[in-house]
């Protein structure tokens, strides 16, 4: 366990690459072959991990290709767990407007349904009507009575949590000598 936990908090920029990248790919999974379209807040959920996957991957190719047989700096871990913290604001911000907690802003209430090329190209030749928007205070999905976005809230969280974990790892491994 000791040795597992000593890994994963040297190499966290690679586990946290993979991990936003694992994200991302379930998304869009969702959204080609669930046929759910991703709302406003949905977007904005992708744009964390994208922002994970740019500093998870710059951190880790630094790491390797410089030879820092120690793992990669401590500040890497530390903007990971900034921009994991603030996904995690973000999903539990549009978990708690799916479960009616609170109110979603007016962007978020649009007419639901899928918007496809088709619609886009009827929209372009004007033979159809403008497409409607997905409605972020609609559950699309669930799993264990816990929506996709409170199930994003909740990995992003740990995410977070290990980010911090992997800052603050023993002295020996903090930076490459």
């Amino acid at each position: 366990m000791r040795r597992t936990y000593r890994l994963v908090t040297r190499w966290w920029t690679a586990f946290a690459l993979a991990a936003s990248l694992v994200m991302l790919g379930a998304a869009h999974a969702f959204e080609q072959f669930a046929g759910l379209a991703p709302c406003n807040l949905c977007l904005k959920q992708r744009e964390v991990f994208w922002a994970a996957a740019a500093i998870a991957g710059a951190a880790t190719f630094w790491a390797v290709f410089s030879r820092a047989s120690r793992g990669t700096p401590r500040i890497a871990a530390f903007l990971l767990a900034a921009v994991f913290a603030t996904g995690a604001i973000t999903a539990g911000f549009h978990a708690g407007g799916e479960y009616g907690w609170w109110d979603l802003p007016a962007a978020c209430a649009a007419a639901g349904g899928p918007v496809g090329l088709g619609d886009l190209q009827a929209l372009a030749l004007g033979t159809g009507p403008a497409p409607a928007i997905p409605r972020c205070d609609a559950v699309a999905w669930s799993w264990l009575g816990v929506s996709m976005a409170g199930w994003n809230a909740l990995i992003s969280f740990a995410l977070a949590a290990f980010s911090l974990m992997a800052a603050k790892r023993p002295k020996d491994a903090r930076r490459p000598s």
